[in-house]
């Protein structure tokens, strides 16, 4: 039976494929798909992770078998039996070995989507007694997993990233071919959606979420449809129906009948015919029609991404997220020569081109893993994070800021620091960024000069520009933060996404003074959240001054169309009227 269901619009464009639903269970499971030769391995590996925990079990039935009823009543040793029986049941084993050995699933994956389908006959069984047998089932699927803990995941080559058009041959999908995926989840990390980012995957769905989560900040990153806020979705679609996804209006269509897959079939043509289109720009300069020059980076999470900067024709990188390097490790932090190797990596893929790397901006919903989320905090995003998590670790920070340093001996670097509000904060970067220099001068290592910028994100640093222009070379306004932090929301709750507002004349005056300040002294500004991408703003930020955007690769081109098409002397007017206007909206239509 055919069903929709509503979410949030997070990146653009049509998705039709098969479910894949990523379990949230309560132990902290690795997603990815492994090379056919480790099959038998992966399996072993949930084996070895059972027999561990039968022999726990069985263990315990041999200890208590000597203990009185008081200390090991009748119902300890039944429960014990449920727990054997359910650790070999025919249906779990055999199906886990379905999905490591037809869909090529890791072991743990394997083991939770199992636990998600066994779990949901259990939901619908009418025996009271039979369905509460599915808190049995979790129980003894995370000691497997627990269990499994303890053995080394063998190192796993990442699948190329496929295009949307290439068929996926090597994923056995009950023998066809060309059988797209989609990821279903109630949510996903920065870190998981990292790890999916060179995957088969054509779209992303998450039950929670908002517009500029950064789940769908990486969703856009990587040029695929996605849906977020979409409450109970996980829940409601089950492993291998098929599934739309409609990026444009944020509506999920599971089970859709011929007539709706050929019609959405043919949104996915028209969708790749544009983006044909658009690539005929690629090489054309971006300048105005009145001959206004616009500079247009990439934000990137990895040093690998600078290849797909290029291609896009960025003219540099605005945006290196350094804190995917320190995500989705257990906690252990890479070192000195690592971090310095990925910058040099992304400097040198970026053939001379400047690159901006901020310092690790971790905390709120960008979490380094598991453990770190956990944590019991009253409201992550208002906490220790972005500089803040930086100044209080200065051996952590330190080592960051001297790979920076030494990888900019090897092109052009700008150095970022994020969420910046106090003098005291300025000084101590300041501190901490000549204390790594002198580091490096007392060892004799290398390393070359860097623009420092700060990032405007925060209400009370857009209130103090002319202070930070005293000690930076160039600022960049994250306005997804700073819209967040002006209007009183979570940026990541879909329950208050209805609020978050770009085009709120508080934030329109912030962003605008930012730009006035900057070019009256003569220093560089760019903007580098989510409103730089969006084609429905380029004017707007064009008339009120902006000559450089940063954003995703994908979103380059049609930013550049729109350009293309401006002529700022017109804009500028038009700008200011929807600056001064009481509702921008209506505003924004009247050019």
């Amino acid at each position: 039976m055919t069903f929709c269901v509503h979410g949030l619009a997070v990146s653009r464009g049509v998705a039709i494929g098969r479910a894949v639903l990523v379990a949230s269970g309560r132990v902290d499971v690795a997603h990815y798909f492994i090379n056919p030769w480790s099959v038998e391995s992966e399996i072993h590996r949930v084996r070895c992770g059972r027999d561990t925990v039968v022999a726990e079990i069985q263990r315990l039935q041999e200890s208590i078998a000597h203990m009185g009823p008081k200390e090991a009543p009748h119902e300890l040793s039944a429960l014990l039996d449920v727990h054997l029986m359910l650790l070999q049941d025919a249906e779990l084993i055999s199906g886990v070995k379905h999905w490591i050995t037809d869909r090529l699933y890791n072991a743990e994956w394997a083991l939770t989507t199992q636990l998600e389908v066994i779990a949901r006959q259990f939901d619908e069984m009418e025996d009271v007694y039979l369905r509460e047998r599915k808190a049995d089932l979790e129980q003894i699927v995370e000691r497997v997993l627990r269990a499994m803990k303890g053995q080394d995941a063998p190192v796993v080559e990442q699948a190329p990233r496929r295009s949307r058009q290439q068929p996926q041959q090597d994923l056995l999908l009950d023998d066809t071919v060309d059988v797209p995926l989609v990821l279903i989840a109630h949510d996903l990390s920065p870190a998981d959606m990292l790890q999916f980012k060179h995957s088969v995957f054509a779209g992303f769905i998450t039950d929670v979420g908002g517009k500029t989560s950064h789940t769908a900040i990486v969703a856009r990153s990587m040029d695929i449809p996605a849906v977020v806020g979409a409450r109970t979705c996980s829940q409601l679609v089950r492993q291998d129906d098929w599934v739309i996804i409609d990026g444009d209006a944020g509506v999920v269509i599971v089970d859709p009948s011929p007539i709706i897959l050929a019609e959405y079939g043919f949104k996915q043509r028209q969708g790749a015919l544009e983006r044909g289109r658009l690539q005929r720009l690629l090489h054309t300069p971006s300048v105005t029609m009145d001959g206004q020059r616009v500079q247009l980076l990439a934000n990137i999470e990895m040093p690998e991404d600078a290849q797909t900067a290029l291609q896009a024709g960025a003219v540099g990188v605005g945006l290196f997220r350094s804190e995917f390097l320190f995500m989705g490790r257990q906690g252990r932090l890479p070192d000195e020569e690592e971090q310095y190797q990925a910058y040099k990596r992304a400097v040198e893929g970026m053939q001379g081109l400047p690159v901006t790397i901020r310092t690790v901006d971790v905390g709120a919903d960008k979490s380094l893993d598991k453990t770190m989320r956990d944590e019991a905090h009253l409201n992550p995003a208002l906490g220790l994070r972005a500089i803040r998590w930086s100044l209080a670790d200065p051996a952590m920070f330190l080592t960051q800021l001297r790979a920076i340093l030494r990888a900019a001996a090897h092109g052009q670097v700008r150095l970022l620091v994020p969420m910046l509000a106090h003098a005291r904060e300025i000084r101590q970067t300041l501190a901490h960024i000549e204390q790594a220099r002198a580091s490096l001068d007392s060892k004799g290592v290398a390393y070359g000069p860097v623009k420092l910028g700060a990032m405007i994100e925060v209400p009370a640093a857009a209130l103090s520009l002319r202070m930070f222009l005293q000690h930076f070379d160039f600022l960049s306004i994250g306005t997804n933060d700073l819209i967040q932090y002006t209007l009183a929301i979570d940026r990541a709750d879909e329950s208050v996404a209805h609020l978050y507002d770009p085009l709120h004349p508080a934030i329109l005056k912030l962003v605008a003074d930012t730009i006035a300040e900057c070019d009256a002294q003569g220093k560089e500004v760019s903007v580098c959240g989510e409103m730089a991408g969006d084609i429905g703003l380029t004017r707007l930020l064009l008339g009120l001054g902006l000559r450089s955007f940063s954003m995703h690769p994908a979103q380059i081109l049609a930013v550049k169309q729109e350009i293309l098409r401006a002529d700022t002397a017109r804009l500028q007017p038009w700008a200011m009227r929807v600056l001064s206007a009481e509702d921008p909206v209506q505003a924004l239509a009247a050019v």
